[in-house]
């Protein structure tokens, strides 16, 4: 019989979909896990938002859900996309204190950290200067998330927490070609191209530098932090600093995996976005020491074999 109700919000997203994918392996008598998708609810409006605590009841809850997309996305939309975000989530922020929720893990992002800092990034920077200009909107409405965790225990006493992960990338992603993050743009130009016979041309010069975490892995460290970490300030969970790649290297591996063999040219009149965000996990690190990554080459290959075979189905 279950004794925790753990809603996810965005629970049919690429985080989402990986923590139903790691559940399904783990089937916990414990816990009943409901995924909400925005279908369920729409959680910019509060009287809905609050429908579906009252329909739910969860004892936990899992925050995901938001408005994302890429660097173009994020540069046209500022506005939209932190006021969407910032309503979405003050409403599952205020309903977790209304309705008793034993704990919250909200999932925050590495463009929250200021633009001009040292490196690497840890989790007692997020506030030390403003972000990047080109999603500004967006990664102050993250932001915000990691100050109201500490003003809802102080004035509240509520176990609220958030995680900070990489760059996100397995199966279930958006490959929408006009608003999607990096990894899954590249994967569908790379599958049109070949299906073309063209070359594959890729938005800047590729020289940027990016950790990359599978959404798989990140679902395991998400229930950790969920069972086991008690912090309200959060926490990164990122590979090493010695994982980060280039752009240009990413973009290889796909081509790899994908068995691409025409020409891939970088388009340099193309904006490139922040060159590096390297972050620590020595917090992780420290707390959870026996965690294994999935290797790249491996998850890359697993996620590129997933669209190929899903083509038809998914989100693009």
């Amino acid at each position: 019989m279950a004794t925790k109700t753990i809603m996810v919000t965005g629970g049919s997203g690429l985080v989402g979909k990986a923590i139903q994918w790691v559940v399904e392996q783990e089937a916990n008598q414990d816990e009943k896990w409901v995924f909400l998708s925005s279908k369920d609810a729409d959680l910019r409006d509060a009287e809905s938002t609050k429908k579906i605590f009252e329909e739910v009841k969860p004892t936990h809850v899992i925050h995901l859900a938001a408005k994302v997309g890429g660097l173009f996305l994020n540069m046209k939309e500022k506005v939209g996309m932190y006021r969407e975000n910032a309503m979405i989530n003050d409403n599952v922020m205020e309903c977790s204190r209304v309705y008793n929720v034993e704990k919250l893990v909200s999932c925050l992002s590495t463009c929250i950290f200021p633009d001009k800092t040292a490196y690497p990034i840890d989790e007692t920077m997020i506030h030390n200067g403003a972000p990047h200009t080109s999603n500004e909107g967006y990664a102050m409405a993250k932001r915000m998330i990691d100050t109201l965790n500490r003003c809802y225990k102080d004035q509240y006493g509520c176990n609220f927490t958030a995680v900070i992960p990489t760059n996100i990338y397995g199966p279930h992603d958006n490959y929408n070609l006009q608003d999607s993050h990096v990894l899954p743009g590249l994967t569908h130009k790379c599958y049109l191209a070949k299906q073309k016979n063209e070359p594959l041309t890729v938005l800047g010069s590729g020289t940027p530098l990016r950790q990359f975490i599978y959404s798989r892995d990140l679902a395991r460290l998400m229930l950790w932090v969920l069972r086991n970490y008690n912090e309200t300030d959060p926490i990164i969970l990122s590979v090493g600093e010695e994982e980060e790649i280039s752009i240009k290297e990413a973009v290889h591996s796909i081509v790899d995996a994908m068995g691409f063999k025409n020409e891939l040219v970088f388009d340099t009149s193309k904006a490139d976005g922040q060159f590096k965000k390297t972050a620590s996990n020595a917090k992780l690190k420290k707390l959870h020491p026996d965690f294994k990554f999935t290797p790249y080459k491996e998850a890359i290959k697993e996620t590129v074999d997933w669209f190929v075979e899903n083509y038809g189905t998914c989100r693009k």
